[in-house]
């Protein structure tokens, strides 16, 4: 089997093509074509989950990053090998509870509803993220890595789980010993969390005021192609390295706003759209 090659960056939701592989998947099925528009879960930073919809108008109940290498595949966490590593082959597997013959040409469709709000949940988690470092900026006392705001980057220095769901996202931050080491400082953060809140949100209503542009830098069709999040923000070109889906302007966001929270040694941001 060859590498799968995926549409959804383009933002396709449709397509037709040949089963060219069958495997199981517990006592389920796992179909693999040449081409699909489904996003898969990803087995290395499983933010986004996987598409809705049907293969061959059987409903898709799972879709998984499959790696096949040596006359072997491995699914989702069981894969032991670098995502892209060579000598592998990089599969969307869709999952079903009915079977269905490889040769097969089959359509794909995936839930537009369910892509569309994930894909606006994904946007506004990234420009949260840009917007929570701008916010944090004055905690740093050593100069680290900035993203591409020119803002010290807390979202890639501390973050330890990003959680996609429908028109929302949960980020999950470290703020322990090795966070202090780099420079940050979160003394009197507890006490100034809703003044930290407002600032992103204040940010946020700005950009998708603004009606800035999002894209997707896609350097090829195969599923392990380090893709690309681009938005042009008033401030600036924004890019976050990214697998997954989008909206195309941050006007589509409607209305963006966070929630932090403070447990122990980590910092919880809850994003949510409402459009």
């Amino acid at each position: 089997m060859n590498s799968t090659v995926v549409t959804f960056p383009e933002g396709r939701v449709t397509g037709r093509s040949e089963i060219v592989g069958t495997v199981p998947v517990g006592e389920r099925h796992g179909l693999v074509v040449s081409e699909t528009p489904f996003h898969p879960l990803d087995h290395t930073w499983p933010d986004q989950p996987a598409d809705r919809g049907t293969i061959g108008g059987l409903p898709v109940v799972d879709c998984v990053t499959g790696a096949w290498s040596e006359g072997r595949l491995h699914l989702g966490e069981d894969i032991p090998a670098r995502r892209g590593a060579e000598g592998w082959q990089w599969l969307v597997v869709h999952v079903t509870d009915t079977p269905l013959p490889v040769g097969e040409s089959v359509d794909l469709a995936v839930d537009p509803a369910h892509r569309a709000a994930l894909s606006a949940g994904h946007t506004a988690c990234h420009l949260a993220a840009l917007a929570l470092n701008a916010a944090l900026a004055g905690r740093w006392r050593k100069e680290p890595a900035l993203d591409g705001l020119g803002h010290p980057d807390f979202d890639k220095t501390a973050i330890t789980s990003s959680r996609i769901s429908p028109g929302a996202s949960l980020d999950v931050y470290r703020l322990g010993k090795s966070l202090r080491k780099k420079g940050f400082t979160a003394d009197g953060l507890d006490a100034g969390l809703a003044e930290v809140a407002a600032a992103v949100d204040d940010r946020l209503k700005a950009w998708t005021a603004a009606d800035a542009p999002v894209r997707l830098d896609v350097p090829g069709p195969e599923l392990t192609a380090r893709r690309t999040w681009h938005c042009a923000l008033p401030e600036g070109e924004a890019s976050i390295p990214c697998g997954g889906t989008h909206v195309s302007r941050t006007s589509e966001l409607g209305t963006v706003t966070v929630e932090l929270a403070l447990e122990e040694a980590t910092l919880t941001m809850r994003t949510t759209v409402t459009r």
